[in-house]
């Protein structure tokens, strides 16, 4: 009788240690997962104060609590009019203040309507992460040696022959996944607000192509837009966080994919080793566009 109950709770010790082991190789399996998953959300043209922002906001709040993302990047035009450190608490603390309060970073770059008065107040300033300076970069989710992203925060309003230099020379070091750029001015756009920016996209589109950058973020046209991919390079542009300009979209270019200039809106970028998500949210909550786009 006792051999038979020792044989039992040996047994029973090994489904238990069987059982033990197998939840540590799916929490191991789990937490590599998530280090090579990344989700972030993106804004622009935000930094109005008013109740189109607050309801950008608000969606963003939710959409966290279902899908949580880390990280937010802001193309510009943060601080309306003219970047002025004393609207910094209506047009962002406020608007924000949840995301902040759970640790929610933000990565900005300069507008044009930010460097009328802003320039130095906002690259110092701590939430905008921009470490004092108008062009940067950063990474997220480590991957090895390397990084799943590597973000090039430029500086579109001044695109000067040193910041081409200094973007050659980390785009060429760049180790990551994914190489993604982000500024104010789009150099593709079907916007009737701006005349093409061809000056820029001849000095940053040969970079892009050359060390393959997939993915480019802008805003300044008020509205959400994405167009056909351009040479391999996915463009988006989201200038409709907190401004909008309404039938400011002409999709009989041969650029537009799909946008929206009737709603303001805002993005959820979730990405992996072998594929990025986008979707487009409008301030109502619902789906604007969406789409996949595989890291080949």
């Amino acid at each position: 009788m006792m051999y038979r109950t020792h044989k039992i709770l040996n047994q029973l010790f090994s489904l238990i240690s069987g059982a033990l082991l197998l939840a540590s190789l799916c929490v191991a399996a789990t937490q590599e997962q998530n280090r090579n998953q990344v989700a972030f959300a993106v804004i622009g043209d935000t930094g109005t104060g008013d109740e189109a922002q607050l309801a950008v906001a608000r969606q963003m709040v939710s959409r966290r609590e279902k899908s949580p993302f880390e990280f937010v990047l802001m193309l510009g035009d943060n601080i309306y009019e003219t970047g002025d450190s004393k609207y910094i608490k209506p047009r962002f603390e406020e608007p924000y203040k949840d995301l902040l309060a759970a640790g929610v970073k933000f990565y900005a770059v300069l507008g044009n309507h930010d460097i009328i008065k802003g320039t130095a107040f906002q690259t110092n300033y701590p939430n905008f992460n921009m470490g004092g300076k108008r062009y940067y970069h950063f990474t997220k989710g480590d991957v090895g040696d390397s990084s799943l992203l590597e973000f090039f925060a430029l500086d579109s309003n001044l695109m000067n022959v040193e910041q081409l230099n200094w973007l050659e020379e980390k785009l060429k070091a760049s180790k990551a996944q994914w190489k993604i750029a982000f500024c104010h001015h789009s150099i593709y756009s079907s916007s009737k607000m701006h005349k093409p920016y061809l000056q820029l996209r001849n000095q940053l589109e040969p970079l892009y192509l050359k060390y393959g950058v997939k993915v480019v973020f802008a805003g300044h046209g008020h509205a959400y837009e994405r167009v056909k991919p351009q040479k391999g390079v996915h463009y988006f542009t989201e200038g409709a966080s907190g401004e909008i300009k309404r039938k400011s979209l002409d999709r009989q270019t041969p650029l537009f994919a799909a946008g929206e200039d009737m709603i303001n809106s805002f993005l959820i970028v979730e990405v992996t080793g072998d594929e990025m998500k986008v979707e487009a949210i409008g301030a109502d909550g619902r789906l604007i566009d969406s789409t996949n786009i595989k890291n080949e």
